[in-house]
């Protein structure tokens, strides 16, 4: 399965992300090297939909989100945050990039960032909101919206909640950018590797994924997003009916069995129980 998003005027050559698909590994690949794969309004737009269209078919396992030329994303387009273009579209732009975030989140399936090059301001932000993130060893990150008056307040709340305050208040007071080892370091990233492994070591923890139930990774990856707001007696309230509904799903069961059996699960990839 192969399609491109344009979302933009017929004059651009090129489309602003393109989609690939199979063995139930989508990759979603920012293609706009000539603007630093600037996270425009319709660069946003490309990405949403490339998320969020079927998202919950039982084909899809996990998504890949990584990008052409030498900077992941620089973020948000500047000149589309000048005093000419309005509040309106000021906000609209802001609202879209935190539906992607968001987005990105709660489909029901984990997306991995595999990153080769410069991660900026909202760039960093699409970073810091993946579940899993491999980097090469050459990427940067960095949130330097203050150097240009432009605080990056809202790439503040997914580095804020990946990274310890310290380190994010750094960063944003700063922008100065920090290495992949820092970063990994410091739990922005998960992964750091060589340039000519990314694909390998990227693709191998999509495989990995591939080979679990999807319901009870949906189920977990729900859970986890929730209980992570929590207060430690609501998370562990929460965790634990999660873990009991978990056991009454076919698969939670299935597992099980094979475990106690000594054989591979056969995972049936439906949401069904086997008891109330």
């Amino acid at each position: 399965l192969l399609f491109a998003s344009r979302c933009c005027s017929h004059t651009e050559p090129e489309p602003l992300t393109v989609t690939r698909q199979s063995n139930g590994i989508r990759r979603i690949i920012l293609n706009n090297p000539k603007k630093r794969n600037a996270l425009s309004l319709s660069m946003l737009e490309s990405l949403r939909e490339n998320i969020r269209t079927g998202a919950d078919c039982d084909h899809l396992r996990v998504i890949i989100i990584s990008a052409t030329g030498p900077v992941f994303s620089s973020g948000h387009d500047l000149k589309e945050l000048t005093s000419s273009q309005g509040r309106e579209h000021h906000t609209k732009v802001f609202n879209t990039c935190t539906e992607v975030m968001t987005l990105i989140q709660d489909v029901p399936v984990p997306v991995i960032a595999m990153v080769n090059g410069v991660a900026t301001a909202a760039g960093c932000q699409l970073v810091a909101s993946c579940d899993i993130v491999v980097a090469t060893d050459k990427s940067t990150f960095a949130t330097p919206g203050v150097n240009v008056g432009l605080f990056c307040s809202t790439p503040a709340v997914a580095i804020g909640r990946a990274v310890p305050r310290k380190v994010a208040m750094e960063m944003l007071f700063t922008g100065s950018p920090i290495s992949a080892h820092d970063a990994l370091l410091h739990g922005l990233i998960s992964k750091v590797v060589p340039e000519e492994r990314l694909e390998e070591e990227t693709l191998a923890i999509a495989q990995r994924i591939c080979r679990t139930s999807r319901p009870v990774v949906a189920l977990g990856k729900a859970t986890f997003q929730r209980q992570m707001a929590q207060g430690r007696d609501a998370a562990y309230a929460t965790a634990s009916k999660v873990m009991v509904d978990n056991l009454a799903m076919r698969d939670g069961q299935e597992g099980i069995r094979a475990f106690i059996e000594k054989r591979r699960p056969v995972w049936s990839h439906e949401a069904g129980k086997t008891h109330d």
